[in-house]
């Protein structure tokens, strides 16, 4: 059965392309890897306060909510005739050269200003990457293909999720027995990997604009005429540009369209974001190893996996008010578990700290897969033509910067309440706030069309 499905992929899609999807989108995961050892030396080498911390968190993913920027560019400035390999080449490139730059330069990695700057430009290599693999996607699975939307989405889930595993467990080992520097350079490998890889992805080209500055130049009587192409590539890259704009605000006038979007924004905003003050609690005052936390996060991989394996297979058809209704709910009572957590009940029940973490990690990260996989194919499915990259990446960075803010929430509320990272005597006050949280999406279902399921918007 899953031979035969992979030959139906292959067959559709072919190997080049299929091979580029499931890499960036392990890639994508396998960042966990790395990123776990720059919380480590934003705690451990720069000193920083959880909420600092938090705060330079969001800012230096900043880059993943401006991500229609990079859609407009790949959607409507072609380079040499192509919109889609060459700005996969150019995003790689950026992703790959800070992480060299932080592994090799000591005076870099422990300045807060210079380490914020680099990874702020490696996130925006990321982003762009996964703005034009998408993109590359919403192209693949328009009209007669329309059938493997699932499948294509599934298929770059389960090689995030996978890639997640190896990166969690690869990353909680090599925090216990190799120096940080060296987790930053031996990462650099995936993106050099990703870069190689460009030079198989077929795309027809479509304009060009050096050839035809080429033919002038051979000319010599035309030298005016290459001021003529200059200008005429300019013209025409603006009225893409406008054209873009103009589809995208057309798109937006639809009530299948924003509505959807408007709920998933005011979901992430209504609830402040404590990971990364949970992250020092665990590792001050529950003392949990790298490993162990290394562990928690492939519990929560093989929960999205689960999650995804769910949802194709069973909700998929159920209207999707109904899964959210039933996602917030859930995320609010397993939330409790951090309060539980805090407040040490667990210890007096005789449950440990490992088993508590772990379990929270796998149910939350499953649960949040049922409203997110809904959302990921009605956005593909609505993107117009012609503007695939950029309405899509608007999509997915409306989503981002709900999450940028909910981070700054939860940084303000730590600071608010005087958390640090040997006082956390407040923190139980933040994960009841953060619970009851939960819950306020709910009054906002009514922006979800009543018959929209997974499979139709």
């Amino acid at each position: 059965m899953t031979c035969t499905w992979w030959k139906r992929m292959k067959s559709e899609f072919g190997a080049s392309f299929l091979w580029i999807v499931c890499f960036i989108y392990f890639t994508q995961g396998f960042r966990s890897f790395v990123w776990n050892a720059v919380s480590y030396q934003l705690k451990d080498v720069l000193k920083l306060s959880p909420s600092a911390s938090q705060f330079v968190m969001s800012t230096v993913f900043f880059p993943w909510s401006i991500k229609p920027l990079y859609g407009i560019l790949s959607d409507c400035v072609p380079i040499k005739g192509r919109k889609r390999v060459p700005y996969l080449v150019m995003s790689t490139t950026l992703s790959l050269v800070p992480w060299i730059i932080i592994g090799s330069v000591e005076s870099i990695r422990i300045s807060q200003m210079y380490l914020t700057i680099l990874l702020m430009i490696q996130n925006i290599g990321a982003a762009m990457s996964d703005v034009v693999i998408d993109a590359m996607m919403a192209e693949a699975i328009r009209s007669e293909r329309a059938s493997f939307a699932g499948d294509l989405q599934s298929l770059s889930w389960f090689s995030m999720a996978f890639g997640g595993i190896c990166g969690s467990l690869s990353g909680g080992y090599t925090l216990s027995h190799f120096k940080l520097e060296t987790i930053f350079l031996l990462f650099s490998i995936f993106p050099g990997i990703q870069l190689v890889s460009c030079a198989f992805v077929e795309e027809r080209k479509k304009y060009s604009f050096d050839d035809k500055t080429d033919s002038a130049k051979k000319d010599k009587k035309a030298s005016d005429n290459i001021v003529r192409i200059w200008l005429s590539f300019f013209q025409k890259t603006l009225k893409s540009v406008n054209i873009a704009f103009y589809r995208i605000f057309h798109a937006f006038k639809q009530p299948a369209i924003i509505r959807p979007i408007a709920w998933f924004f005011l979901s992430y905003i209504a609830v402040p974001d404590l990971s990364t003050i949970m992250f020092y609690y665990q590792t001050e005052v529950l003392h949990l190893d790298p490993s162990f936390l290394g562990k928690t996060q492939v519990i929560g991989w093989f929960g999205l996996m689960i999650g995804t394996f769910t949802y194709n297979r069973y909700l998929k058809h159920v209207r999707l008010w109904k899964i959210l209704l039933w996602t917030q709910i859930s995320l609010a009572i397993l939330n409790c578990l951090h309060i539980v957590l805090v407040s040490r009940i667990n210890i007096q029940l005789g449950i440990s700290d490992r088993y508590m973490v772990l379990s929270g990690s796998a149910l939350a990260s499953a649960i949040r897969q049922f409203s997110m996989m809904p959302f990921l194919i009605i956005s593909g499915q609505l993107c117009p033509p012609g503007i695939e990259g950029t309405l899509f990446a608007l999509f997915m960075s409306i989503h981002n910067f709900g999450g940028t803010v909910s981070n700054l929430l939860g940084a303000g509320l730590a600071s608010f309440l005087n958390i640090s990272s040997k006082a956390f005597d407040n923190l139980l006050y933040g994960v009841v706030l953060q619970s009851i949280s939960h819950l306020i999406p709910i009054l906002f279902l009514v922006l979800i069309p009543k018959e929209a399921t997974g499979l139709s918007s």
